[in-house]
């Protein structure tokens, strides 16, 4: 004959709220295994003459939560054998339980019974105190494992296990990565008990505030102002929506894929910049003017009924687990040319299982890119299969080579060759940086930066004597030129 195990609620507040059924239950047994003791309902009901057996003492032994409820469940499967019990929690069985869930998946090998009893739930009680409608939504968040991206500032939060000031300030932490500072929070304790408190306080002050218990519960209202919600990902998206709905900006609601191109290239570039000039305000910036036109391209998707942002994030997310099986799998790759050669072999297996065309290794590389990039990408590409200098010295005489030439066309004065030549100088460039690790459009960004640097001195100057650029020779502009090379370089000492 199996045993069982029967888990009830013992409510969030005083006796007075204690379902009937369950005190019946709890009045029926000669003895209640308690997951903890301090609730106030407890008091109470030995008053009454119950007998209960705390779990209290294995909270002492463990420093995760997940070991404590672990050997909870494992007493009470020991208990089972030879009775059945009543195990009796905080609040609802259902609701915030970790050691019921456990219990549920124990029941499932079918060597006891499980029964869920009843019990009032601390949402009810917590909706009470702070006077808020659970209609609105909400979530149910666990304190201990409090996560920002888990967030929907849309809606109402209930954070429970805030039990000290620890877990009170790494919630806090969490919450200011979206909230203002200055947020206003309610700190509930005891909800639904005599000894209720419920305490409003600004954000920042919150890990400051003593009075917290495991009774303790935060209640972080829905953003209503839309400018607190600006941090938000779904704000973005819904602003994004609005301009280009029936009422949002004509000038949004006129662009195509085509047509908002060369603003992504625009932007990119700008990243760039911001980054080489390690300015982080405009890094900020230019990254999200990144992020609206990836926005926008989406938007037209979705408006086209090609596919949504959703879609976008699943394929890249999809894309980058699948060839990280190193950090999300079981394959093992402890250095970054490991993880490369991981990743190139998943590329190659992939495209092997979309398509049984032979197709160039060069299909697709450095497609939509600026010619110099997709240069670096082309040669990258084809010395991964061996089509390559064996070392620089000979992509050095390839480089000469390919000047020489250059050089027998300008004396030809044929237009088309040069262009050809000139090309082909570049490209042998390009190889010869990949050498020495040179990513070569930054070294030309860099180039064009220290270009626009020496000549705003040589403008300043010129200014300084009042004349105009032509009144200059160009050994005069040049000194002023080696004036401010000289300058870089004491910076650079």
């Amino acid at each position: 004959m199996k045993h069982s195990i029967t888990v009830v609620g013992l409510g969030a507040g005083d006796l007075e709220q204690l379902p009937l059924g369950v005190y019946r239950q709890l009045q029926n047994t000669d003895k209640v295994y308690l997951r903890t003791k301090e609730h106030p309902v407890v008091k109470e009901l030995q008053q009454e003459g119950i007998d209960f057996e705390s779990f209290d003492a294995i909270y002492e032994k463990h420093e995760q939560f997940q070991g404590v409820y672990e050997e909870i469940v494992s007493v009470l499967l020991e208990k089972v054998k030879e009775k059945s019990i009543i195990y009796a929690v905080p609040g609802h069985p259902l609701v915030a339980e970790q050691t019921v869930q456990l219990l549920i998946s124990e029941a499932e090998k079918e060597t006891f019974t499980l029964h869920i009893g009843g019990g009032q739930s601390f949402l009810d009680s917590l909706f009470a105190a702070v006077k808020a409608d659970p209609i609105d939504g909400f979530q149910l968040l666990d304190g201990t494992q409090l996560d920002s991206n888990d967030i929907q500032m849309n809606q109402q939060l209930i954070i429970g296990q805030v039990y000290d000031s620890f877990i009170a300030s790494e919630v806090k932490l969490s919450l200011m990565e979206l909230y203002p500072f200055d947020y206003e929070v309610y700190l509930v304790t005891a909800a639904g008990s005599q000894e209720e408190k419920v305490e409003k306080l600004p954000l920042y002050e919150l890990d400051r505030n003593m009075n917290v218990s495991n009774l303790t519960s935060l209640y972080v209202p829905a953003a209503s102002n839309f400018e607190q919600t600006f941090k938000s990902f779904s704000t973005f998206k819904r602003i994004i929506e609005v301009l280009r709905g029936p009422n949002g900006c004509p000038w949004d609601r006129e662009q195509t894929h085509q047509s908002l191109k060369k603003y992504l290239i625009e932007e990119a570039y700008e990243v760039l910049h911001a980054i080489d000039q390690d300015d982080i305000d405009n890094l900020i910036e230019e990254l999200g003017d990144v992020m609206l036109q990836i926005l926008l391209h989406a938007q037209i998707g979705k408006d086209e009924g090609m596919f949504t942002i959703e879609d976008v994030i699943e394929s890249v997310s999809s894309k980058m687990v699948r060839r990280h099986p190193h950090v999300f799998g079981n394959t093992e790759a402890k250095t970054t040319e490991e993880v490369l050669t991981n990743w190139e072999e998943i590329k190659k297996k992939e495209k092997a299982e979309n398509s049984d065309e032979m197709k160039s290794i060069l299909k697709g590389v450095g497609e939509g890119m600026p010619a110099l990039i997709k240069a670096f990408e082309l040669q990258k590409k084809a010395a991964k299969v061996g089509f390559d200098w064996d070392n620089p010295k000979d992509a050095w005489k390839k480089v000469l080579e390919e000047i020489k030439e250059f050089e027998v066309e300008i004396e030809n004065q044929d237009e088309q060759s040069q262009r050809q030549e000139y090309g082909d100088v570049l490209f042998s460039f390009v190889n010869f940086a990949r050498f020495y690790d040179i990513y070569p459009e930054e070294a030309l960004a860099a180039a064009n930066e220290k270009f626009a640097r020496r000549f705003r001195y040589i403008e300043e100057k010129v200014h300084e004597t009042g004349k105009e650029f032509d009144q200059f020779t160009l050994e005069q502009l040049d000194q002023f030129w080696n004036e401010a090379k000289e300058k870089d370089h004491q910076k650079e000492l």
